[in-house]
C-alpha cells in the first residue's frame, strides 16, 4: 500500500535511536518547522519505548492544531493527532 513503506522505514530507523541525548532532541524539535515531522517523530519514539523521551518536554514543542495524515485509511493516534497505519497499534518489540 502506498505510504506505508516510508512509515516502516522511519519506524526501523527510530528503533535504532536508543542513545539520543534528550537536550539535543529538545533543541531539534524546537527548531523543526514541520508539525507532521515532529508528531511522527514523537509518535514513533513513544512506540519504540525510548527512555530518553521521558526527559523531553513535549509541552514546549509546537505541534500545531488539527489532524495530520501520514497514511490513508489508517488509525488516528489520539495523542499526536496523526493518522498512522493500522498495525502500529501493537508495540514495537
Amino acid at each position: 500500500m502506498p505510504g506505508e513503506q516510508p512509515y516502516d522505514g522511519a519506524r526501523l530507523l527510530m528503533e535504532s535511536l536508543t542513545t539520543l541525548r534528550p537536550e539535543v532532541v529538545q533543541g531539534l524539535l524546537a527548531a523543526c518547522k514541520s508539525v507532521k515531522a515532529k508528531r511522527l517523530f514523537l509518535h514513533l519514539a513513544e512506540k519504540c519505548g525510548h527512555a530518553w523521551l521521558k526527559q523531553v518536554d513535549i509541552q514546549n514543542v509546537e505541534l500545531g492544531s488539527g489532524n495530520r495524515q501520514i497514511v490513508r485509511g489508517g488509525r488516528l493516534d489520539p495523542k499526536y493527532h496523526i493518522t498512522v497505519p493500522l498495525e502500529t497499534e501493537q508495540e514495537v518489540p
